[in-house]
């Protein structure tokens, strides 16, 4: 293909890309990528055909262009991560702590019920966890190793799949939301029932400071994590219940969207969760090292859902004061 035949079929998309490089607005990354990918295959056929031509400066020059503007667009993406877990995500919790005692509140006592139903029925455990895995965990004291189970599996494939699990029970809390608040309680106190249950059922065997050392290295984050999204279930359906001046239907949809948001920003202590179970709770006889987790998990917690929020909520308030 002559050099004029092929500036002329690409000029016009060659020139967009010069006005979107050239933009001071957001470009949306795959855009930009797509873009770069283009006319780097442009600037090949060029190099290969018009090696020193004024159409292959061009083109290299768009090319350059478009790499260094989806690298600054990649800079900020990872900026905008960074604000939100510093600013933006402390600032919703802070603004949704109502929701967050009441998600608390309802597992707590379930909780409570949950210990106090298997104080007074033996059988009770069985039925809300199942007879295998009750009667495995039995094998397991047996053997003398009551928090067996979580040493039974690799490492790695354990972390995917209880990362992966401990995500897709926090987002079900959270959907079940959109029943008017409901399913979320139900959720939250399903769970708490179980947790009390089943930390009776070891009390039972005089095991309850075994199993708490091991349960409670992961669950400090892992279960005040479910807690946190069931306060973002609590958001959304709370929206639908009273919508104040808006409609309904925008009420839901802010509600909707606070309530991801809620979710999304406890995908990373997920992962710490998930890799604390699956690489440290086996070693939970390790007496220093469960006590360490848990002490480093609960001040954690204290500090970035309790305090931090409260000093950049005031931080904030002296910001727009000023």
């Amino acid at each position: 293909m002559r050099e004029i035949i092929f500036s002329k079929i690409n000029k016009k998309r060659w020139l967009e890309a010069e006005q979107l490089l050239t933009k001071k607005q957001k470009v949306d990354p795959e855009v930009i990528s797509k873009v770069y990918m283009q006319l780097s295959d442009d600037l090949s056929y060029a190099r290969t055909y018009y090696p020193n031509s004024n159409t292959t400066a061009y083109l290299n020059k768009l090319v350059l262009n478009s790499h260094q503007f989806m690298h600054t667009a990649k800079r900020e993406n990872w900026s905008r991560i960074y604000t939100f877990f510093k600013k933006d995500y402390p600032l919703l919790i802070h603004s949704h702590y109502k929701q967050l005692f009441y998600s608390c509140l309802i597992f707590l006592i379930a909780v409570l019920i949950g210990a106090f139903s298997a104080a007074n029925d033996v059988d009770y455990v069985r039925l809300i966890t199942g007879d295998n895995y009750v009667n495995m965990t039995i094998e397991n004291i047996e053997k003398g190793e009551p928090l067996g189970v979580y040493a039974s599996q690799n490492e790695i494939s354990m972390f995917f799949m209880i990362t992966l699990n401990n995500i897709r029970v926090a987002l079900i809390a959270f959907a079940m939301g959109a029943l008017l608040s409901v399913g979320t309680a139900f959720m939250l106190f399903k769970n708490g029932v179980m947790l009390g249950s089943f930390q009776y059922f070891f009390y039972n065997y005089n095991l309850l400071w075994e199993s708490a050392s091991g349960i409670w290295m992961h669950g400090t984050i892992e279960i005040f994590s479910i807690v946190v999204a069931g306060a973002a279930g609590l958001v959304m359906g709370n929206s639908i219940l009273f919508p104040g001046t808006y409609s309904r239907i925008h009420s839901f949809q802010k509600g909707a969207i606070t309530g991801v948001k809620i979710v999304a920003g406890l995908v990373p202590f997920f992962i710490i969760a998930g890799f604390i179970e699956s690489f440290l709770t086996r070693h939970s006889q390790i007496q220093w090292l469960s006590i360490f987790v848990i002490t480093i998990s609960l001040i954690t917690i204290i500090f970035y859902f309790f305090i931090y929020p409260h000093l950049v909520y005031k931080k904030h308030v002296q910001h727009i004061s000023a």
